[in-house]
This record gives C-alpha cells, structure tokens and sequence, in this order.
C-alpha cells in the first residue's frame, strides 16, 4: 500500500509562555501543503520492520525513524506482524514544514487501514501525540489553531483557496532548539486567531513568526528570500516553523517571477 505524506506551514507562530514542563506554550495555525513525501508499506512475512530510503538523505539510524517507531507502537497496542516500509524523501528535514512528523502519522494511518484495525482518528491523534508534538495535526490534515505544545487544536477560520504558494527551500538544516534559544516568550499585540480572520494582505508586520529574529540573525539569507518574495507580489510572507523553509502567499500563479539561483523552489495552488 502506498501513502503520499504531505507537509504544513506556519501562518505566524507566536511562544506564549514557558511552562514548568520545560517546553513552551504556543499558537500558531497550522496548514496543510499537497508537497508529498512517498511512503510504501509492505507485508514482511515476518515480525520484523524495516526501512528503505532514498531521495533527500536523511540523519540518524533507520531504526530510530519516526515511521519504524509508529510500527513499533502499534505493534505493541495490536501485535500487527512485519512489514517492510520504502520511503521517498521529497521534504526537507530541518525545514520546519513538519515532514517527519507526517511521515509517521500517514504511516499511522496506513498500518491501520493496512491490517484492519479499525483505528478512529481520535485514536490516532493520541498514538501520534506520542511520536511527536506535530504528529497528531496530520491524523485529520486540516487547517487548525494550534496551542499548548501545537496539539492541541481548534477549528482555525482560515482559508487559501484559490491562492499559490511559493516555497523556497535553501538546503539549511535548523534545529528547533537554536530557534527557541533566542525567543522571549509573551503574549502578543496581535493574537494569531484574530489576525488570520483578515485577508492575507494586511498580515504582514501583524502575523509574526517568533523563531525568525534568531534564526534571520544566524541565516541572514533567509531574510533576504522573504524580502524577495515581497518583492515578486507576495500578499504574505514568512518563515516556516522553525525553518530553513521560506515562504510566500500570492493571489495567482507567480510564475516565473519567483526564481532563486541555489535555492530549491516548489510553486503551487492550495487545495480548493
């Protein structure tokens, strides 16, 4: 069987709080992007997993990958037996567009349905909470208002159809750590759920991405994209996440206009 795990940006990202717990509270929305990874899941024959990779190289062991570590947990809830699991990586990791988190959720979903298990979504987001704080938004893969740790959602009054996306990719690998680093948690002027009520062109300067005043100031070609795809017509534009991602709303297609020499870019239209 095969599953095509799609990825998320960030309309805007603010840190709350820091709670006792030590990580943070947040809000953000988060919002589905038809850019896919491929994942395939086969019967092994045995009780085993394993993983075959290719496409964007990915770090660390197989065995700790958040596909494997589904496996493992429904293995443990429903003793399903082996599979062998091939994933295409197309996502960047460290790109803040959440593309291992949905990796594991879809792969959730696939075993599921795969050996029958009957599964509900409400089920799976608890399984998925606990590969990942990301994870569980993928079970449904709807636009939500995430706070607390970003899962725990709401519905999010937010639409882009009909709307293109430019996401440039510059191949930097950020770690979530470095961006909390330099984040001073506090409740904002202008609270993300009132600010995505507004059309995309008057979020600018009031729909803000906490982690790019660290991140812009260790990657200052990051800042240099966004700035650029104000310049090519974007309604809107942000870093993603925690990064590297970078991206841009526009009210048609951009064409050609958006073009970066060494920068990976994907243009598309949002669901409709």
């Amino acid at each position: 069987m095969i599953t095509f795990p799609g990825c998320k940006i960030n309309l805007g990202l603010r840190v709350t709080a820091r709670r006792d717990d030590g990580f943070h509270d947040l809000e953000s929305v988060f919002y589905p992007v038809p850019f896919r990874d491929v994942l395939e899941i086969l019967p092994s024959g045995d009780q085993h997993c394993t993983l075959e990779l290719s496409g964007i190289p990915l770090p660390g062991k197989t065995e700790d990958n958040l596909c494997v570590k589904a496996w493992r947990l429904l293995r443990d809830e429903y003793g399903i037996p082996g599979v062998r699991m091939y994933l295409h990586k197309v996502i960047p990791p460290g790109s803040g567009l959440g593309g291992g988190s949905s990796d594991a959720a879809f792969a959730l979903k696939l075993l599921s349905e795969m050996f029958g298990l009957g599964t509900d979504p409400d089920r799976l987001e608890n399984y998925a909470g606990r590969l990942g704080s990301d994870c569980p938004f993928f079970i449904r893969n709807k636009p939500v208002m995430a706070t607390g740790r970003g899962d725990r959602f709401a519905t999010a009054d937010v639409s882009l159809a009909g709307m293109w996306l430019a996401l440039l990719l510059p191949g930097i690998h950020v770690q979530t750590a470095e961006a909390f680093r330099g984040v001073s948690p506090g409740r904002p002027e202008y609270p993300v759920s009132e600010v995505v009520r507004q059309p995309p062109g008057v979020w600018k300067g009031k729909l803000v991405n906490d982690f790019e005043r660290t991140i812009f100031a260790v990657h200052p070609e990051l800042a240099v994209l966004k700035e650029r795809l104000y310049a090519s017509g974007a309604l809107y534009a942000s870093m993603s996440g925690s990064g590297s991602a970078v991206y841009g709303i526009f009210s048609s297609d951009p064409g050609p206009a958006v073009l970066y020499p060494g920068c990976r870019q994907v243009i598309l239209p949002f669901a409709r």
